[in-house]
C-alpha cells in the first residue's frame, strides 16, 4: 500500500514538471489568459465539482484562483451556462432558464439523474441534513412514525444520504449523514448554505402544514414481517 502510495506522488509530481505552472516567460496579461484557460478546461472536462486544491495544479503559486473564477464568470455572462461553486468545488452548469428547452430536447433538466423524491423521502433527507448524524431511531422519532429501511435505501440508492459514525447509544446503531452529491444535487457549496423551512416550502419540496399535523405517507413504516435493527 505504502509503495503503491508513493508511486501515485511520484506520478503528479512528475506531471506538475511536464506543465508549467509559472509561465514567467508570458507577459502578465497573457499569463493570467493562459491559467484561466487551464482552469475552466479542468473544470469543463470534470463529471464533479474541481476543488481548489486540483485546480491548484495547474496555475503558478502566485495565482489568486478566486479571481480567476471571476473573471471566468464575468466571460460566460451572455452563455447558457455558468461556473457555480457547489459541493466544496466549482462545476459548469447549465443556467436554469434553459430548463424547459433541455426537457424538451431530452425529457430531463440539466443536471438531473435521479427520480423525484416523494414527499416522505424528501421529508427524511430534510431531517437527515438538517441533524446529522442521526440514527434510523431518532428519524422515527421525530417522525412520530417508523421510518423504513425501504425508504432509507432510496435515499442511499440515489447517493444522496451514506452511513456516518456509530451512534454511542446502546446497541451503537449506524448513523446518516448527507453526501457531497447531495451538496451537487441541490446546488449547495457548503452545508452552511441549507436554506430555512421556508424556502424549502416555497420550493415545493415540503409541506408545513402536513408535517404539523402529522400527514406521513404510508411508506413511512416498516413491513410488519421486516426484522427489527
Amino acid at each position: 500500500m505504502a509503495e503503491t502510495a508513493n508511486g501515485d506522488r511520484a506520478k503528479k509530481n512528475l506531471q506538475r514538471m511536464l506543465v508549467d505552472t509559472e509561465l514567467e516567460h508570458l507577459p502578465a496579461e497573457l499569463r493570467w489568459r493562459e491559467w484561466m484557460g487551464r482552469v475552466e478546461a479542468v473544470i469543463f472536462a470534470a463529471s464533479e465539482p474541481v476543488a481548489r486544491e486540483v485546480l491548484a495544479r495547474v496555475v503558478g503559486r502566485s495565482c489568486n484562483i478566486d479571481l480567476i473564477i471571476d473573471d471566468i464568470r464575468a466571460e460566460l455572462g451572455g452563455r447558457p451556462y455558468e461556473l457555480v461553486a457547489v459541493a466544496g468545488g466549482w462545476q459548469h452548469r447549465t443556467k436554469k432558464i434553459f430548463g424547459d428547452a433541455i426537457h424538451a430536447a431530452f425529457g430531463t433538466a440539466a443536471g438531473e439523474g435521479t427520480k423525484e423524491l416523494s414527499q416522505s423521502e424528501a421529508l427524511v433527507l430534510m431531517c437527515i441534513a438538517y441533524f446529522q448524524p442521526i440514527t434510523r431511531g431518532e428519524l422515527s422519532s421525530f417522525f412520530g412514525k417508523e421510518v423504513s429501511r425501504d425508504l432509507i435505501g432510496v435515499l442511499r440508492g440515489q447517493d444522496l444520504i451514506a452511513s456516518g459514525p456509530r451512534s454511542p447509544q446502546p446497541g451503537a446503531p449506524y448513523t446518516y449523514v448527507t453526501t457531497k452529491n447531495f451538496l451537487s444535487q441541490f446546488g449547495l457549496e457548503t452545508l452552511r448554505q441549507l436554506p430555512d423551512f421556508e424556502a424549502l416550502e416555497d420550493a415545493g419540496l415540503l409541506s408545513k402544514e402536513k408535517l404539523l399535523a402529522g400527514d406521513i405517507m404510508p411508506e413511512f413504516s416498516d413491513r410488519a414481517d421486516e426484522e427489527p435493527e
